[in-house]
Formats: structure tokens, sequence, C-alpha cells
């Protein structure tokens, strides 16, 4: 007796596999023991914008960018630079114009 053909079954579809991409770490604050969050001592020109008391080099950077747009000193024609009024002139070592990539290096000075 011949054997009968068996028509072979439809494979099964093989299951689509979505890949999620891993979850982005949550952004944590600054640990309180970080260089950047250490309170320093403001010298009287510097507190004259940004306010008294030892605070974060990161604040003071805030509210140092808080003043200049307050008061629009930011250049109109190239945003990068600042135009600096009496009180930011104390703080730039008497420049009329200063970067804002140079400006936290000249804070820097008055900050101990």
């Amino acid at each position: 007796m011949p054997k009968a053909k068996v028509k072979s079954k439809a494979k099964p579809k093989s299951k689509v596999v979505v890949k999620t991409k891993p979850k982005a770490k949550a952004k944590s604050k600054p640990k309180a023991g970080s260089a950047f969050m250490k309170p320093l001592k403001v010298s009287t020109d510097l507190a004259l914008v940004v306010g008294k008391g030892p605070m974060p080099r990161t604040e003071v950077v805030k509210k140092l960018w808080v003043y200049i747009k307050k008061h629009n000193l930011q250049d109109s024609k190239n945003k990068r630079n600042i135009n600096a009024d009496e009180n930011l002139k104390k703080i730039f070592a008497g420049k009329k114009t200063v970067s804002m990539f140079d400006m936290t290096k000249l804070v820097s000075k008055h900050l101990s």
C-alpha cells in the first residue's frame, strides 16, 4: 500500500516582537556635596547684583542672568554679548562688553 501524502499544515505566523527603548534615567539633582552646590561667599560688588549671602555658583549665574534680562543688557545684534552697566562693570573688570562665555570666568574672581 502506498502511503497517502498528507498536506502539511500552514506554518503558524511568527509573533512580531516590538522592542521598546529602555526608559531614560530620571535626571537627579546634583548632590549636596558636589562642588557646584557648595555655597560660596559673594563679594560686595557682586552682591549688588545677585544679593547678599553665601550661595552656590549655579545660583549666582542664574541671578546674574535674571539681572541681565531685567535690565535689557543683552546685545540686540549678538545675543552672546552682554553690555555692562555700572554695577556689572565692577564685576567684569571695567569692560563695557563681555561674552557670555567669559562672564563666568570673570564672576568666579568675586566668589570665595
